[in-house]
């Protein structure tokens, strides 16, 4: 079963840790990259000083903030509790060694948004990425294409490549648990998915997941990993905001343009 496979990494991940990741990167680098997230939710907060007021294409608006309600409570009551537990209980080493390995997995879907986009540099740099954090970075646990290599994350998805070809946005929607995006990245969702390796469809390529239980047990693996090295900017972007749902979806907003500008 592929989910075995998935426990056994996190197995590995744990049992690793207590080497410090010493042969792989210096232990004064952990602290800086703790700093950092590749991936897009810790980039959008990390935005959430820079944005402008602008009006939004918001028709569902009563909709979507009784979803944000839904989603902070749920941060704030179940999420938030969980990943200070595993926090606790989970060194900073593992947990940076956990988001490396997701974060490797999605190659595919950032080398062929790249390539769609014309960015074969950059497609170019993310495959030599995977090669090296697969091979000497075992697995994926471990970031040595950027530690000792500079070779840098380049995000993009489906979403991205529409609005690279001049599809508009469309209106805002709040997703249960997934949080801000629109109708041109909700669309961007499904090829996204097909590219992933964290499936629960029939499926017959690259997957590590093909049950319900098994790829919510990966996600969940994920989504509290996440949360757990981000807390205190999603903490930050709630102090910030005077009502949290249109400064949610202001920042989204702004933010997806700026990275589709790029």
């Amino acid at each position: 079963m592929r989910f075995i496979y998935l426990a056994f990494v996190f197995t590995f991940v744990v049992t690793l840790s207590g080497c410090s990741s010493k042969t792989l990167e210096k232990p004064s680098e952990v602290a800086v990259v703790e700093q950092e997230s590749d991936d897009f939710n810790g980039e959008l907060e990390g935005f959430s000083d820079e944005f402008e007021d602008k009006e939004v294409y918001d028709p569902f608006s009563g909709y979507n903030r009784a979803m944000t309600t839904f989603n902070d409570g749920m941060y704030e009551y179940a999420l938030k509790p969980v990943a200070n537990g595993y926090n606790y209980v989970m060194h900073v080493e593992v947990r940076e060694s956990v988001k490396n390995f997701f974060n490797n997995l999605y190659f595919p879907m950032r080398f062929v948004n790249n390539v769609l986009q014309g960015k074969f540099s950059y497609a170019a740099e993310e495959t030599g990425r995977f090669v090296i954090n697969t091979t000497v970075g075992i697995l994926g646990l471990f970031d040595p294409a950027k530690v000792h290599f500079n070779l840098e994350v380049h995000n993009e998805d489906f979403g991205q490549t529409l609005g690279f070809y001049g599809v508009g946005s469309g209106p805002h929607i709040v997703l249960p648990l997934f949080g801000p995006s629109n109708l041109r990245d909700l669309i961007g969702m499904y090829p996204d998915a097909l590219l992933s390796p964290l499936d629960y469809t029939e499926r017959s390529y690259w997957t590590l997941t093909d049950t319900w239980p098994e790829y919510l047990g990966a996600k969940t693996v994920e989504k509290v990993n996440y949360i757990s090295l981000n807390m205190d900017r999603y903490e930050k972007m709630r102090g910030d905001a005077v009502d949290l749902y249109p400064y949610f979806r202001d920042v989204y907003e702004q933010y997806r343009n700026k990275q589709i500008e790029e």
